[in-house]
């Protein structure tokens, strides 16, 4: 990898992966942030039909990772397999934009994901020398590109789609993809070097038995984000639903775009990001122990605080409908959740991965989506049968339930931890 400054006090090659993903993020967002509404009101599907549809596509972009991540480990190496995946993307994004190629579009979309979404964020431990205090913060700083493109999308496609057409918002969305891959193909320089695909593994006894206990344990975590996403999943479907009726959007003479909502959680994560970090930051020097499980823990529980909030609007107001600023809170709380859950989660996953399975155990990271996606899906389909105040009580439930389990599996996350901690050590001595 070539040598050069820092730009923003990091890698030159996090700013690449950086901007890459945001535009990549850019063009999930937009077309999500359209989907339900396309589907509802151009396509006529039912609610639970959408909602079945909505929770099957998003799950299978973050099946296919798994594919994609063995694929990019062993055979085609991380760039190509970017490249390619976000080509493959691109071109799905654009057959979105005809209304008879729109299945085959989805499973496009969701195809070139499996060998994107892996192989992007896997290449962010290789930046950075063994030791170096800054990777501790490099997945966060990545995180925030994802919600920068996130915040951009529903603004740019929710806007040109509600007032041009839907399929012209799916068209933005796609140049969104083009744009990051153009990024990622002039920024390889500032790249870690593509090795060749590994075709054989090595691994001693010891090192075999380790790995085996922190898959087990990546698992159990894997386990209690599913739960966790089945009700944070809720945001694009059952709670995007709920702002186009029972939220009072206007703003003097003027009505507010609802997919323009979507976008506050991404604002959240650009206003709440650096404090955060900051603050991190300061327990860490001052001699506190990152403890990983029990910050994924609290998030899950200030999620559970959100949907809560949702149940009590909803159960006061009856059928008179909720103010708008109202909405701003319930967005603030789940973004603040969303920063101690996700990007903890992902840097964890790439952090005990085995060595030459970095894409593969990201990916697993994204099958925490696939299965809460899934369940989110036909856990939306009670949406239409249920009241809303008790829907929402659910979704406080089920993240609740995430925040014990998570919160149980800290002692054990530590010891992995301390132990991956010490094979850094002897690998820098050696």
């Amino acid at each position: 990898m070539k040598e050069a400054s820092p730009w923003f006090g990091q890698p030159r090659g996090l700013t690449i992966l950086f901007l890459t993903n945001m535009w990549e993020q850019f063009s999930y967002y937009g077309m999500r942030a359209l989907l339900v509404y396309y589907m509802t009101k151009q396509l006529m599907l039912g609610q639970g039909t959408a909602s079945v549809v909505y929770g099957a596509y998003t799950a299978c972009a973050y099946f296919t990772p798994i594919l994609g991540g063995v694929i990019a480990d062993r055979l085609l190496g991380k760039r190509r397999a970017v490249i390619l995946g976000g080509s493959i993307m691109a071109a799905g994004h654009f057959m979105m934009t005809f209304e008879p190629l729109f299945y085959p579009a989805l499973v496009t979309i969701a195809l070139g994901n499996g060998l994107f979404l892996p192989s992007l964020p896997s290449q962010i431990d290789h930046l950075y020398a063994p030791g170096d205090p800054r990777r501790s913060w490099a997945y966060n700083l990545y995180y925030l590109g994802v919600n920068v493109g996130g915040f951009l999308a529903p603004v740019a496609c929710g806007t040109v789609g509600e007032i041009y057409g839907w399929h012209y918002g799916f068209g933005v969305a796609g140049i969104g993809m083009l744009s990051g891959l153009v990024i990622y193909l002039s920024g390889q320089r500032y790249l870690p070097d593509a090795p060749a695909a590994v075709r054989s593994v090595t691994i001693n006894k010891e090192r075999t038995r380790i790995d085996r206990r922190t898959v087990l344990l990546l698992l159990a975590v894997a386990l209690s984000v599913t739960v966790f996403r089945s009700a944070y999943e809720q945001v694009g479907n059952t709670v995007a639903l709920w702002m186009d009726t029972s939220v009072d959007r206007s703003a003097g003479h003027l009505s507010i775009p609802m997919t323009w909502f979507q976008s506050l959680n991404s604002l959240f994560v650009i206003v709440f990001t650096q404090p955060l970090l900051a603050a991190w930051r300061r327990r860490t020097e001052g001699g506190h122990e990152q403890r990983l499980a029990r910050r994924m823990a609290s998030g899950a529980l200030i999620v559970a605080g959100s949907y809560l909030l949702l149940a009590v609007l909803a159960w006061s107001h009856g059928t008179v409908l909720v103010p708008w600023p109202w909405l701003v809170l319930f967005f603030a709380l789940l973004t603040l959740g969303e920063l101690f859950i996700l990007p903890t989660g992902l840097g964890l996953f790439a952090r005990l991965a085995p060595s030459g399975f970095g894409a593969t155990t990201v990916a697993a990271w994204f099958l925490t989506i696939f299965s809460g996606s899934l369940s989110a899906g036909l856990i939306g389909v009670l949406w239409s049968r249920t009241g809303h105040a008790g829907f929402f009580m659910l979704l406080t439930v089920l993240a609740a339930v995430a925040a014990l389990l998570l919160w149980l599996l800290d002692p054990a996350l530590r010891r992995a931890e301390r132990a991956q901690q010490q094979q850094d050590l002897q690998a820098e001595l050696s």
